[in-house]
């Protein structure tokens, strides 16, 4: 299903030093020719597929503001998006590590939801072949590595006034968040954590099924379940629904997992979006540190691997071919 544009432009911010950054403003909306349609519909299905925080706008936003004004018809997308790009270069400036970029404010619509998309987009050389066959260069922005886009959900901001999820943007790397400034400049602060929603899910199905008393196959049968249900929700494009998910669990007369979540105030939404990272978990142990890594699948434990905690050492049966040849190897030389 293709996005439906109502208003779209672009701006670039060139950085020139650690303190100044020049501003090139578009004075005129973009019209819906096919090759801004397809740019909108790119983004849209990069930042889809990314893995992505929750927030909220922050009480004294001026982000929040601007973008109110916008919506009660006190000034135009233009306006909004010169003003907010400025406000954009002056928070940026404070970063010498985060450069400039093409910025994209896209107001659309895709599934019944009304959507403000803002993203920054590197740009990247590339060669061109023209019909003479001679080579040329030429640039093309770098949408499929993009990291600061932001994505506002216009209908659930302005129907949920809790909702701490109707803001989404993508997290930065490791060490000094390249999203931080990106932040600052929109006045918000992250809401809901998806991961930390998904941990406690594990958590409460594993609890679950030692208050269930259920058997190791019972209890590898239940998570599978609920990996199965996540996952396909994951390719639905959906996000985990408690009650739905509890039908994947085994209950009693007694007892059964929306009852069980709620007497033991693990603080789950009744919706949450599927982190995959913490989702593994059902599937497979993994950790590492001290230059040790280790994963293996969770139905292994008690069998192939054993966990001994009072001398806190696993044994393992059964080695992997590839990790024997290379012990063998060690072993011969020394």
């Amino acid at each position: 299903m293709s996005v439906q544009i109502q208003e779209v432009i672009l701006h670039k911010l060139i950085r020139k030093s650690d303190t100044e950054i020049e501003l090139q403003l578009r004075d005129s909306i973009l019209g819906n020719q096919q090759a801004v349609v397809n740019l909108i519909e790119d983004i849209n299905r990069v930042y889809n597929n990314k893995s992505k925080a929750y927030g909220l706008f922050n009480s004294e936003s001026l982000f929040e503001q601007s973008l109110k004004e916008l919506r009660l018809g006190n000034q135009d997308f233009l306006h909004f998006s010169q003003e907010s790009t400025k406000q954009l270069r002056n928070e940026l400036a404070k970063y010498p590590f985060a450069e400039g970029g093409t910025v994209i404010f896209c107001h659309y619509r895709y599934l019944a939801v009304e959507y403000l998309i803002i993203a920054v987009l590197n740009s990247c050389l590339s060669m061109l072949v023209n019909d003479q066959l001679d080579i040329n260069e030429t640039q093309y922005l770098d949408i499929d590595h993009a990291d600061i886009i932001a994505r506002i959900d216009i209908t659930e901001w302005e129907t949920d006034a809790n909702s701490k999820r109707y803001l989404t943007f993508l997290k930065g790397r490791v060490g000094r968040k390249v999203s931080d400034f990106f932040m600052d400049y929109l006045g918000a602060s992250e809401g809901l954590d998806a991961k930390v929603q998904n941990k406690t899910l594990v958590k409460a199905v594993d609890e679950y099924c030692q208050q269930m008393q259920f058997d190791k196959q019972d209890k590898t049968m239940a998570r599978d379940n609920v990996y199965n249900y996540c996952q396909t929700q994951l390719q639905a494009g959906e996000e985990i629904e408690l009650r739905n998910l509890a039908n994947e669990l085994p209950s009693s007369t007694d007892n059964n997992f929306i009852d069980f979540v709620k007497n033991n105030d693990y603080d789950l939404e009744e919706t949450f979006p599927i982190d995959r990272s913490a989702l593994r978990q059902l599937k497979k142990f993994s950790g590492s540190g001290g230059g040790l890594t280790l994963s293996f699948d969770s139905d292994l434990l008690g069998e192939r691997v054993k966990w001994d905690p009072q001398t806190d050492s696993l044994v393992i049966k059964g080695v992997p071919p590839n990790l024997r040849d290379q012990l063998q190897r060690n072993s011969g030389s020394n």
